[in-house]
């Protein structure tokens, strides 16, 4: 029997043992049909139970508006914090809240941001049999845009009030800039998430839950500002535990005063150092986890 599962597992994998992430040609017009069948599936899920959908919903942004409320409170009574102005803070706040919704749209669902909860329940097998290369369900399995897009709603229209507070001049760069620091930090979030779920292949239950106290972690202090803080406790908020990636370093550079001396594209070549060491890591225990196995399977949390 472990022969057999062993040759099963292997059609997903090269000759070297390397995961083959790319089984098969596809097209993006395939990666957009996969989310529309996602975005069918959410809305199919919230007009069947639509009150326990709207409580989700509600309880998401209020626990998302409490997180950022009290710094806001502390930096509106102090007149800012650490140097940086009470509208300064509130976008800070704003990005960190829209990044939080844009994980939670792509991400949340079937835990393909938290994948150490598929490692460590034993699911991966749903996936490795489904004839649609891995990386593309990973991208579109999560995806929720009308159960999961609460704080994107939010902290758009947050970061809009702190930009008309701000009185930024919005041009196209500027939006740009936004995007891209978006896209770094998001990928940052995802990285950190894909290297420590890594140990799940070789401890699921003591592993199971890694990425959700890595992401929650890093996610509350991303809130507070490290503006005002000594050099010793910024540069580990910004390197070993990089909270201070999350919305502070990305805020301070769309205003054009990237701190600590460094260079706006910092957060940038930390997210590649973060997602090769992913790759590296999570290949490893993929091989792993073709030879082994793991003996545990879990149905919770996986959609059916």
């Amino acid at each position: 029997m472990a022969d057999k599962l062993k040759g099963f597992f292997s059609k997903s994998f090269s000759r070297r043992g390397n995961p083959d992430f790319s089984p098969q040609p596809w097209r993006f017009r395939r990666l957009l049909s996969l989310y529309a069948l996602y975005a069918r599936m959410d809305l199919a899920w919230l007009l069947r139970d639509t009150r326990f959908a709207l409580l989700a919903i509600t309880a998401d942004v209020v626990f998302n508006l409490s997180l950022v409320s009290g710094v806001f409170l502390i930096a509106l009574r102090f007149d800012g914090i650490g140097g940086l102005s009470t509208g300064e803070v509130l976008l800070m706040l704003s990005y960190s809240t829209l990044v939080t919704g844009l994980f939670q749209m792509f991400f949340a669902g079937c835990n393909t941001g938290h994948i150490s909860r598929r490692i460590g329940r034993g699911q991966l097998e749903h996936m490795l049999i489904q004839p649609v290369p891995l990386p593309v369900q990973l991208l579109t399995e999560g995806f929720l845009p009308f159960s999961g897009s609460s704080n994107v709603v939010t902290g758009t229209a947050l970061i809009c009030y702190a930009l008309s507070r701000l009185e930024i001049a919005v041009t196209g760069w500027w939006v740009l800039s936004l995007i891209g620091n978006m896209l770094v930090t998001l990928s940052l979030i995802l990285a950190q998430s894909y290297l420590w779920s890594s140990a799940a292949f070789y401890a699921p239950v003591a592993a199971e839950e890694i990425a959700t106290d890595i992401i929650d972690g890093t996610g509350t202090l991303a809130v507070f500002p490290l503006s005002g803080m000594p050099a010793w406790l910024q540069i580990p908020l910004v390197t070993a535990l990089p909270a201070g990636l999350m919305a502070w370093f990305p805020t301070l550079s769309l205003l054009g005063k990237p701190p600590m001396g460094l260079t706006a594209a910092f957060p940038l070549v930390f997210m590649i150092l973060v997602a090769t060491l992913a790759s590296i890591f999570f290949r490893k225990g993929m091989r792993h986890y073709v030879t082994h196995g793991i003996n545990r399977y879990s149905a919770v949390g996986h959609r059916r």
